[in-house]
């Protein structure tokens, strides 16, 4: 229940700080802009506090952990499956388009 209650409020507050955004479109764009991330930095805040908020928090800093395990590749090794990349689709394009006029050809004979 204090969830439920949680989420409304940030909810409102949200709602309450867009439509001040744009009610007041003539006034400072800059201070609208700093009322809508002050909203939405304590929404986060008063979510982060909530169940959900706990179970996302979780599988961030999960998914953080995971990123700093990943092994990137070097420049060298990039460049060198780029190369190889480009060398199959340029074989695989020429095999379609023999293949292509091929076939081709053989519908020309065929329909004569």
């Amino acid at each position: 229940m204090a969830d439920n209650i949680k989420l409304i409020v940030m909810t409102i507050i949200m709602i309450v700080a867009i439509t001040l955004f744009y009610t007041y479109r003539e006034h400072s764009t800059l201070l609208g802009v700093l009322g809508l991330l002050a909203a939405g930095g304590l929404s986060l805040f008063i979510v982060s506090h909530t169940h959900v908020g706990s179970i996302i928090l979780d599988y961030l800093s999960a998914t953080q952990i995971e990123v700093r395990k990943v092994v990137w590749p070097t420049r060298h090794e990039t460049m060198q499956t780029t190369l190889i990349v480009i060398l199959m689709v340029i074989l695989m394009a020429l095999l379609l388009w023999g293949i292509d006029s091929i076939l081709a050809w053989a519908v020309r004979i065929l329909t004569r």
